[in-house]
């Protein structure tokens, strides 16, 4: 199984982005979109896949957060 997961784009150079997830900030692919700064991105596999409003990224996240408190 795959998981894709939303973060928020804090600064895009060509086609790089980077992507901070939750404090920890990556170097995305977004290639086969066009993000702008402060949008959220949906990534698998280091390639951002699509943009995501706000609120459907954090339901995103908060769903997350509560299956890791889960298995705590």
């Amino acid at each position: 199984m795959c998981v894709a997961i939303p973060g928020r784009v804090t600064e895009i150079n060509g086609t790089t982005a980077k992507v901070d997830f939750n404090g920890n900030t990556v170097n995305v692919n977004i290639g086969l979109i066009e993000p702008k700064v402060g949008q959220y991105v949906l990534v698998h596999a280091g390639c951002a896949i699509e943009v995501m409003e706000k609120e459907q990224a954090q339901d995103i996240i908060d769903l997350f957060a509560d299956l890791e408190e889960l298995q705590s």
